[in-house]
């Protein structure tokens, strides 16, 4: 195989390297700056939430906002690496590794650091306060509402700027919808990053599932020959891997706000760039499955006065069923692992690639 053909496999794998290494060492100024500032995450105990309240006590003053690991080290890549190629020139060894380009990068990590950036205000809102008291971050509904700004800005890119309605469903081929793509963009990161947030709730949990659907990504992406798209993959998943070595049981960190919204709707933007909307339900099955689950006891209770799950999102019911933190967490690994593959198959078999 010629080395040009190989070279963008190698650019992805030396990006992730990078991006992995780089969040490792950054891991230790991170951790000693909130620990030392005991910018510690509260456990809500306000009486409505009793079973979740007992399982997580422990876990309060443990340091949120360890998203800002990812975040910073994937971003900063991309501008470093894009910013030593205007420096240098487009002929050196930097504009090879380059994956900042407007077509494929510039939403999504735009998108990525803006996000981050709101999650980071939230979260240091409702961290605890030096007097003891502890101030409630976004409500869920204010949360929404920002998911949804971020949401319609990105789909006013897409409809208006790159001209792009095309929606494919697999099997059946493609579909340009003209404006509806708007209300189906905005609906498709909304309920990514919604969804995102909820299944950040257990040590590794979120950061686990989060490394498989952006790993599933880099590959659709590759395929697809969108190769500065798949190292962005890849740059988040080095990061994410990194994160998730520090938030294994007992977690040295927490995602927060800033990680969990960024990383969702992050998520969500690159579905819609790759035209997989609907095989986002697979790889990202365990998040449909956290907010699913939110969504039905919510609704049971405001209905029928009744809770169907002794606790939500799901993985706290399964907690309050008996079952170890640690089970769950890689239960649900196992499942976001077999459902990815479920999507690439699909995605595979629809692309006539098999």
């Amino acid at each position: 195989m010629e080395m040009n053909n190989i070279f963008p496999i190698i650019k992805i794998l030396i990006i992730a390297a990078i991006s992995f290494v780089s969040a490792i060492l950054f891991t230790p100024i991170l951790t000693h700056f909130l620990y030392k500032y005991k910018l510690g995450k509260g456990i809500r105990d306000e009486g409505n939430t009793p079973i979740f309240t007992s399982l997580h006590k422990k876990k309060e003053g443990t340091p949120t906002m360890g998203g800002i690991l990812i975040w910073v080290v994937a971003g900063g890549l991309a501008i470093g690496i894009w910013a030593l190629t205007k420096l240098f020139g487009s002929d050196t060894i930097f504009s090879d590794y380059n994956f900042l380009t407007r077509k494929q990068t510039l939403l999504p990590l735009g998108v990525l650091l803006f996000a981050a950036i709101i999650g980071l205000i939230d979260d240091i809102i409702g961290v605890s306060t030096r007097i003891g008291k502890k101030r409630k971050g976004l409500r869920v509904s204010e949360k929404l509402i920002i998911y949804f700004i971020i949401a319609a800005i990105a789909a006013y890119w897409f409809y208006f700027k790159l001209d792009w309605d095309l929606l494919h469903i697999p099997f059946f081929g493609d579909f340009n919808i003209g404006i509806w793509y708007i209300p189906i963009f905005i609906f498709a990161i909304v309920a990514s990053a919604f969804s995102t947030n909820q299944t950040d709730g257990l040590d590794g949990l979120s950061g686990g599932v989060l490394l498989t659907a952006f790993s599933a990504f880099a590959v659709i992406s590759f395929t697809q020959g969108k190769i500065e798209l798949a190292t962005f993959c890849a740059a988040i998943a080095g990061a994410l891997l990194a994160f998730l070595w520090f938030n294994i049981y007992p977690a040295r960190f927490f995602m927060g706000d800033t990680g969990s919204m960024s990383l969702g709707i992050t998520l969500g933007v690159i579905a819609m760039l790759t035209n997989c909307l609907f095989l986002l339900p697979f790889i990202g099955f365990i998040l449909v499955i956290e907010s699913l689950t939110t969504i039905i006891q919510v609704v049971s209770k405001k209905i029928r006065h009744k809770k169907i799950f002794l606790s939500t999102p799901i993985h706290h019911h399964f907690e309050a069923k008996g079952w170890p933190e640690t089970k769950v967490t890689m239960r649900f690994w196992i499942i976001a692992g077999v459902m990815a593959v479920i999507g690439l198959v699909i995605f595979f078999v629809d692309t006539n690639l098999f």
